[in-house]
C-alpha cells in the first residue's frame, strides 16, 4: 500500500505532465472543474482544480464536493500516474471509478 505522501507526489507528477502538453492536444483538453480523488485504503481525500490543463491546489484540507470525483486505491494511484496501469482498463475494471459528466470523463480519460 502506497503511503499518502506518495500519493500526493503522484498527483504532483500527474499535474507537472500535464503542465508539459502543447498546442492542439492542450487546447483540446482544457477545462475548468473542480476535483477530488479519494483514496479508500489510505482513508484520505485529496482534492484540487483542473484549470488550464492543469491541476493545482491540491490539498488534503476539507472542499466542497468537486465536479469530478475519482476513487482509486493507493497503489493503482501511483500505478496511474506512473505509467504502468492503463485508465481506461482501470476505469473499465472497476479499478478506478470516476464520478462526473460524460464529456469530462472523455477528456479526463485522455489527459491521463
Amino acid at each position: 500500500m502506497a503511503t499518502d505522501k506518495e500519493c500526493r507526489a503522484a498527483l504532483e507528477r500527474l499535474a507537472a505532465r500535464l503542465a508539459t502538453v502543447d498546442g492542439d492536444e492542450h487546447r483540446h483538453n482544457t477545462f475548468d472543474r473542480s476535483m477530488s480523488c479519494l483514496v479508500p485504503d489510505l482513508n484520505v481525500t485529496f482534492s484540487g482544480a483542473l484549470s488550464d490543463g492543469q491541476i493545482t491546489g491540491i490539498t488534503t484540507e476539507p472542499a466542497p464536493k468537486a465536479q469530478v470525483r475519482l476513487t482509486v486505491g493507493s497503489d493503482d494511484l501511483v500505478a496511474l500516474t506512473d505509467g504502468h496501469l492503463d485508465f481506461g482498463r482501470a476505469w473499465l475494471s472497476g479499478r478506478v471509478k470516476v464520478e462526473a459528466s460524460v464529456r469530462d470523463l472523455l477528456k479526463l480519460r485522455s489527459m491521463l
